[in-house]
């Protein structure tokens, strides 16, 4: 029987490091995580309420008019989450990990703060001001969340660590959906219907500012310093920090100029940051900002009736998150589930295209769904199935872990920017791409469909597995000819070489069945 919970890992490991310090660490940071999920959540639900509308004197904009305001509303948000991830750099870079995660607490609260002084005698200005700062601290703390979980995680349970970012991002959003519907069933239309949704960010955000952990790798791994485990790990670090200040130089700009200017680094940093492209590829972005836009071109009818289907979309992506984060990841790996994904994905998004261009279901709303309209919500909820076990947070996982320590910093930079980048693309080109599409948008629904198909090439051909594989073994994994095979080539390798150290503490290589491989990366790193 396969057991789901069974660990791979590439050295013998004390049950201890295996503890609730460990994943205590990786929950608070991940907060953060629910900052911006609850945002891609709320924002788009708490515009679709009448009490907003009429406060900013939207009830009576054309659709058009409509569409450009809530982009803009939305994309302000990403637009300051893009110089944020930029700026993370530098916050990391000087001040650490933890300082600077503590700090974008800070911006973020700030920001939100400014946006509950809007109101109908102000108008927009404090919302698009306060979603500009609170997604620089966002932006900064989705640069520096994933990197610092990466670097106190077990590799063995590594994808499920940084998978709690992913999962505090669900949650948020989670909350998110549910929000509105409850505030527009239990309280009446008014000023303080749309405020609470915004002032509710400001929870996670002071949790995050609070719980930012400050421990030592002895009290995380919850061993002596004497413990050979520790011992051993130590001195892995050390050789590794020295190899990079040998290879990569000291300085704030020598981790940048290694990337950029060593092409095999760079190539890699293209391949992980690119999967941004196909997870918004995929039209999570358009359904979480604008998923009131998205239930109307299927037909669905009432602002209650479409925040509550929005909650239910909510509760199965959450859910799956879980399995994915606890089962998933670390269990079947990262490009396994990402194909899996992709396929499923525009076989459900194909499906839903094909039933809006034939039926044209927003021009002919009904308060209760014709059969075919109940097989594209079923459509839908099995998109999101497919999505909430693959493309959610995997990128995230990929990225974090596929770098050396010296360039980590800067790769996940980049990582963030992307993410980012795409979703900005997304957030400000959904209302504008739902009106000029096809009827009920079908044509919105064909181009996810199609980008999900395009990247299943990209995943077989240019992403190697990096499940298990320590995070100084990833130039070795990188350098494999064999991508397909390239993880298991490692694997293997590595597991003779701590075998043959056990028995001779002198031993530097292995043997010669896979010195080829070996040699390879060898010679990447001489000429780095």
């Amino acid at each position: 029987m396969v057991n789901l919970f069974a660990r791979v890992e590439d050295r013998p490991t004390p049950k201890a490091v295996y503890n609730w310090r460990v994943y205590a660490c990786a929950i608070v940071a991940a907060t953060a995580a629910i900052m911006i999920g609850y945002d891609s959540a709320f924002i788009g639900t708490s515009m679709a309420l009448a009490s907003f509308k009429n406060e900013f004197g939207l009830a009576h904009k054309t659709s058009k008019e409509f569409a450009a305001i809530s982009a803009n509303i939305v994309s302000t948000y990403q637009g300051g989450c893009f110089f944020g991830s930029l700026v993370g750099y530098p916050l990391g870079q000087i001040l650490g990990r933890r300082i600077g995660l503590f700090i974008s607490a800070l911006v973020f609260v700030l920001g939100a703060g400014v946006m509950l002084a809007a109101d109908g005698a102000r108008g927009l200005g404090p919302i698009y001001g306060g979603r500009i700062v609170a997604g620089l601290g966002i932006g900064a703390a989705s640069n520096l969340t994933p990197l610092y979980i990466s670097e106190i995680a077990p590799p063995a349970i590594r994808g499920q660590l940084v998978g709690m970012y992913e999962l505090g991002w669900q949650i948020g959003g989670l909350v998110g959906f549910w929000i509105n519907y409850g505030v527009s069933e239990n309280i009446p239309s008014s000023h303080k219907q749309w405020l609470i949704p915004f002032a509710v960010q400001l929870i996670p955000g002071a949790l995050f500012a609070i719980g930012i952990p400050f421990f030592n790798l002895c009290y995380i791994r919850k061993l002596q310093a004497e413990d050979a485990y520790i011992i051993n790990e130590m001195n892995e670090i050390d050789v590794q920090v020295e190899h990079d200040r040998t290879a990569v130089g000291e300085g704030f700009w020598a981790p940048f100029r290694q990337v950029f200017g060593k092409g095999f680094l760079f190539r890699r940093m293209l391949i992980t940051t690119s999967l941004f492209i196909w997870q918004n590829g995929t039209g999570i972005n358009a359904i979480n900002y604008y998923s009131y836009t998205i239930f109307k071109s299927l037909g669905i009818t009432g602002t209650n009736t479409s925040l509550l289907t929005t909650g239910v979309f909510g509760v199965i992506k959450t859910a799956l998150a879980l399995v994915w984060c606890f089962v998933i990841i670390d269990k079947f790996g990262r490009r396994g589930i990402l194909l899996v994904g992709a396929v499923g994905g525009a076989i459900s998004m194909f499906a839903i295209g094909a039933y809006n261009k034939i039926q044209n279901p927003a021009a002919h709303p009904t308060p209760n769904l014709p059969p075919g309209g109940k097989a594209a919500m079923f459509f839908f909820y099995l998109w999101t199935a497919f999505y909430a076990v693959s493309w959610n947070g995997t990128p995230w996982v990929v990225n974090s872990e596929a770098f050396p320590g010296a360039v980590r910093q800067v790769t996940q930079c980049f990582a963030a920017t992307s993410n980012w980048l795409w979703n900005f693309v997304i957030s400000r080109a959904t209302p504008t791409m739902f009106l000029n599409m096809g009827h009920s948008g079908y044509g919105v629904y064909l181009f996810f469909a199609t980008m999900q198909v395009l990247s299943v090439p990209y995943i077989c051909f240019l992403l190697p597995e990096t499940r298990n594989i320590p995070l100084e073994e990833m130039d070795r994994l990188f350098a494999q000819r064999n991508v397909w095979n390239a993880n298991k080539i490692v694997m293997a390798e590595l597991r003779r070489e701590h075998e043959l150290g056990a028995k001779n503490p002198a031993y530097l290589k292995p043997e010669s069945g896979s010195l080829e491989e070996v040699e390879d990366v060898k010679e990447h790193q001489e000429v780095a």
